[in-house]
Formats: structure tokens, sequence, C-alpha cells
């Protein structure tokens, strides 16, 4: 696949507050190609949900007009179609040169280090994610996966848990704000994830998701109306 220009960010890109849009599906490829700067900073393909639909997301990975993060979801963290580590390495590989970031778990990272190494010989960065659905780690365990995410190579560590009540969202912001280690990206799920989202982009979060037709995790804003926000609090 040959390279898109648009996806690149400068260095300074990764210490605001980005609005990722993610596209998981055939209404969101539709209402992904004609997004700009003004509506998004960058899309999310995930690819794991779009096996079916191989073509349009390959029209979209060369013709965005936004950078592209590449997402093939391990289906112990919520990927889609149950897909063995060998297929989403090919994937991974087919369209790793069109995008700017690419998202590996944290629980994947020994298994894809031939694809967070092939990312760095690109210049794309790395993502490293760490999903919790069920619980809100302590404040030590988000530290330590963190340690562990950036020791395996991340450019920037992605925690998404469950945010049920004030006291996840504290945590989560301390976590943000403590920004000696590296770029993160934090976002919460459930009862207080939108509220989550809001203020942890507000706090530094550098990726900051939401969706174009339909949610794909709960507590996710619209994309666009995530960046409108955002705008009017004077977070980006």
């Amino acid at each position: 696949m040959s390279v898109n220009p648009v996806n690149k960010l400068s260095e300074s890109k990764l210490s605001v507050p980005l609005v990722v849009a993610t596209v998981h599906s055939q209404a969101g490829l539709r209402l992904a190609e004609p997004l700009g700067r003004r509506d998004v900073d960058v899309l999310e393909i995930r690819v794991d949900a779009l096996v079916e639909k191989l073509p349009g997301v390959r029209k979209l990975a060369a013709n965005a007009k936004l950078p592209i993060l590449l997402t093939v979801r391990n289906p112990a963290e919520g990927g889609i179609g149950n897909l063995s580590a060998a297929t989403r390495k090919k994937l991974l590989a087919e369209f790793l040169p069109a995008a700017a970031f690419v998202d590996v778990e944290l629980r994947s990272a020994v298994a894809m280090r031939e694809v967070i190494a092939a990312a760095k010989a690109r210049g794309v960065r790395v993502v490293i994610s760490d999903h919790h659905f069920r619980r809100t780690p302590t404040l030590a365990q988000m530290r330590e996966r963190r340690r562990r995410a950036f020791a395996a190579g991340a450019d920037v560590f992605k925690l998404a848990c469950l945010a049920d009540d004030a006291a996840a969202v504290a945590r989560l912001i301390e976590f943000v704000t403590d920004r000696n280690v590296g770029p993160v990206a934090a976002m919460g799920m459930g009862k207080f994830g939108q509220v989550s989202r809001l203020a942890l982009a507000c706090a530094g979060s550098t990726l900051n998701y939401g969706y174009l037709d339909r949610p794909n995790a709960p507590g996710q804003w619209e994309a666009r109306e995530l960046k409108a926000l955002l705008r009017r609090l004077g977070c980006s």
C-alpha cells in the first residue's frame, strides 16, 4: 500500500489533545471520507471490525484527508471477529504504510514486536493500549502498566478503563497529569465516561476517541461534537 502524505504529525502535536474518530462500520467508512482538520484530528480505522469491507478500508487509507491510527484489536480486549495473531499481523503489515499511528495492546507487545519494529523503522508512532472494561486499576497499577508500555516501545500509552464513580475519574486525572514519563491517552467507560473524556482531554490526554455513526465503547462522544466541545472549553 502506498504512503498517504497527510499521515504525518509533528512531535509538537502530541502535546495537545487530539480528537480521534473511530471508523468501525460501513457507515463509518462513508462518513470518514470527507472529514478534514476542522472536524477531527485523526481517523482510527478498526480493521478487525472491517475485515469483510477491506476494499473500503483500502480506499479510505489511500485517500483520507487526516492521519490514520491503525488498529487490529486483540479479541481479548474487545476485538471483533476472533482474529488470530497471525491474521492480525498480516492486516497490520498491509496497512502500516498508510498509518501515522499503530495500536498494539500491552498484552500483545511481545507477540507483535516485529510490527512495533516495522512501525519504528517507518516513523509510525506506536500506541500501546491497555483496556479494563470491568474495573478501574489503582494508580500504582496504572503507573506500572505505563512503565511496561514505554519499555516495550510505546510512543503513547493508552489506558481505557471503567469510570463508574467520581473517585475513578479523579484517579485517571491524577494519572494523566503526571507528565514526566511520556504521552498518555486516557479515557473512562461507563457512568462517568463522557465526563471523564472531557476532563481528561483538558488535563492532557493526547488521544481522545469519539464515534462517527455509533459508539463502539460506553461513554464516547460523537467525535465532531467532542472536537467542538474541547474548542469551547479552551482545551484544544
